[in-house]
């Protein structure tokens, strides 16, 4: 059974582990994964359909414990106990529910002091007595009418809330806490910058706090911009974004098929490498011969794809200038972003002359994918990735080719 340490309005955790409010999902599930021999039985659940429309949930079905995750920032929003009986729970280190402890209305007031009177909820009938960024909900089978104001001596936690802010059903989740940047740079938004005929490259909102020995008690969260482009170097990338997570080297372009004459290309001698930046949920094509960058793709981390948990969500934008039907030179700016739907993007950009290619990911160890095809199509130097649910799982992006001397539109290095 977990024995967990109770903050309110941070986090629920012990020693060796903490889901605090505000921390990534992928952090939370690498928790899990760490602990597997601990924690059994997780269950992932989320709205197949829209996956927007409702929290993203991790049920530890076996604990009693639930994390729910925003559906858009995806970074934890609420700690809900909902079965007392299957976890250990203390505050300040003194034990408010245990094997030995029954968290009833009177053990909660002599472990946490006085608060608000309660407010009764017809409808669940539950008590929920709120603390900041904490509550606990009552049980009250046993009474024919709810009291106004004072829980009824004996009643006993049914389930418990850790959230920021004084009201649960208005609570956000927080900004990332400083410790789970562990080093890492983490994209806040990434804008695509274009001209008239296409993409050009991007530019990077970045967050980064500080880290190594004795810095983090005084590290503060810092923003900052970079902008890379096409054509870029190696060595621009690396100033502007820092090491990669991982390189990863092209094996075969599976996609040359579907260029105009496949047989004429020449096999090259070396391959084409991705630099895969995860916590930016970017990666970065370089041409094997001029080392240059040549595509990127940005990852909208979808519940329901095969490379769900792999990335970070990137929040991108792609502003469009759309010319208006009828009207002599005039123009209309738009924005696709990370939460564009496909119906709504051909609306803007046309629908694509070709038919989309399909796309069936499968490991080389397990062949099946339980999640099914994506369909990618091709529209104005841009692929969608587009998912059964009409949700976009990625974008990659292909620029005009720029040569080495070629100066690029403007430095990598710029910041705030």
């Amino acid at each position: 059974m977990l024995d967990l340490e109770v903050v309110p309005e941070r986090s629920l955790g012990n020693e060796q582990w903490e889901f605090a409010l505000g921390m990534p999902l992928a952090q939370a599930i690498s928790i899990l994964q760490k602990h597997c021999r601990i924690i059994k039985n997780v269950q992932v659940l989320y709205s197949e359909q829209t996956p927007l429309s409702h929290d993203l949930i991790l049920n530890l079905t076996q604990d009693g414990i639930k994390l729910l995750f925003d559906a858009t920032n995806q970074r934890l929003k609420v700690i809900e106990v909902y079965d007392l009986s299957k976890v250990k729970l203390k505050y300040c280190g003194v034990h408010f529910n245990s094997q030995a402890i029954a968290p009833t209305i009177e053990q909660i007031d002599q472990s946490f002091g006085a608060t608000h009177p309660g407010v009764y909820n017809a409808a669940e009938q539950l008590f929920h007595l709120n603390f900041r960024g904490l509550s606990f909900s009552f049980q009250l089978d046993s009474w024919n009418e709810a009291p106004k104001y004072e829980i009824p001596h004996g009643a006993m936690v049914k389930r418990m809330h850790i959230y920021t802010g004084n009201n649960l059903q208005e609570t956000r989740a927080p900004v990332m806490p400083v410790a789970c940047f562990l080093g890492n740079i983490f994209a806040e938004s990434v804008d695509v910058l274009r001209d008239g005929a296409g993409p050009l490259g991007l530019k990077l909102r970045l967050l980064t706090a500080g880290c190594g020995p004795g810095v983090m008690a005084d590290a503060k969260v810092r923003s900052l911009e970079r902008s890379i482009y096409f054509g870029d170097s190696c060595q621009d990338v690396l100033g502007a974004l820092g090491s990669p997570h991982k390189v990863f080297y092209k094996s075969e372009d599976k996609m040359k098929i579907h260029s105009p004459s496949p047989h004429k290309q020449v096999p090259s001698k070396c391959n084409d490498y991705f630099f895969n930046y995860f916590s930016l949920g970017v990666d970065i094509l370089f041409d094997s011969a001029t080392h240059l960058v040549k595509k990127f793709v940005l990852h909208t981390n979808f519940p329901g794809h095969y490379n769900f948990n792999i990335y970070h969500r990137c929040d991108f934008k792609i502003p469009l200038v759309i010319k208006k039907e009828g009207a002599d030179s005039q123009t209309e700016d738009c924005m696709l972003t990370t939460y564009s739907k496909w119906d709504q993007i051909q609306e803007l950009l046309g629908h694509p002359m070709e038919k989309p290619v399909v796309l069936h990911r499968s490991s080389s160890a397990n062949n099946t994918n339980p999640f099914g095809s994506t369909f990618c199509f091709g529209l104005q130097r841009m692929i969608f990735e587009v998912m059964q649910n009409n949700h976009i799982a990625s974008v990659t992006l292909y620029g005009a080719h720029r040569t080495a001397s070629q100066a690029r539109p403007e430095s990598s290095s710029s910041s705030h």
